[in-house]
């Protein structure tokens, strides 16, 4: 299938799935190849603090991720762009990236995608599922428990029949360590 290569999109692989914050004409599941979704990112104020930094997610190399991509009004492309740096380069932890997402219809599109720069102070490397789990259960922000960040997350994730491997044996990691602890706030 050919592409208008007018068309904008985004691809959002956390949060932004379920909560994107833009008007936007199209949603599509959707899968970038070469990168993968992973709690890389070192949070020092919503789900932790300097002295003890939680984990939320960023799109970092290796194998493949999917998401959601939104393709956006050409009108409202400036708008987007401005209210995503906004919300995504708060710390400059990511770095701005147009990368090729396939879509569910099999079209294949450029999209806008935000990726950990691996360089900042707060990626926090390639982490197994019982390291990510340990640095999560422990640590909270400004925005309430690391693990309730997590737990949500799955939550959404599944809710959007999107399966992530890793994130789940994270999550069989913290309920092993604290079940009562584990259970999934409301969406």
């Amino acid at each position: 299938m050919t592409v208008d290569m007018d068309e904008f999109w985004v691809f959002g692989y956390g949060s932004l799935m379920w909560n994107p914050g833009f008007r936007f004409e199209e949603r599509s599941t959707a899968r970038a190849f070469g990168y993968r979704r992973a709690l890389c990112v070192r949070s020092w104020v919503h789900r932790g603090t300097q002295q003890r930094p939680g984990l939320v997610l960023g799109l970092d190399y290796g194998g493949s991720c999917i998401g959601t991509a939104f393709r956006v009004d050409g009108s409202d492309k400036t708008a987007v762009v401005d209210y995503l740096r906004e919300r995504e380069l708060v710390t400059h932890v990511y770095k701005e990236k147009t990368m090729p997402v396939q879509l569910a219809d099999g079209r294949r599109v450029p999209a806008l995608a935000y990726v950990i720069d691996r360089a900042h102070v707060q990626y926090a490397g390639a982490l197994s599922a019982p390291e990510a789990a340990a640095i999560v259960a422990v640590s909270s922000g400004k925005s309430g428990p690391n693990s309730e960040y997590v737990f949500n997350t799955l939550a959404h994730l599944k809710e959007m029949g999107i399966r992530d491997h890793w994130l789940e044996e994270v999550v069989a990691t913290l309920n092993a360590k604290s079940p009562a602890a584990a259970q999934p706030q409301p969406i």
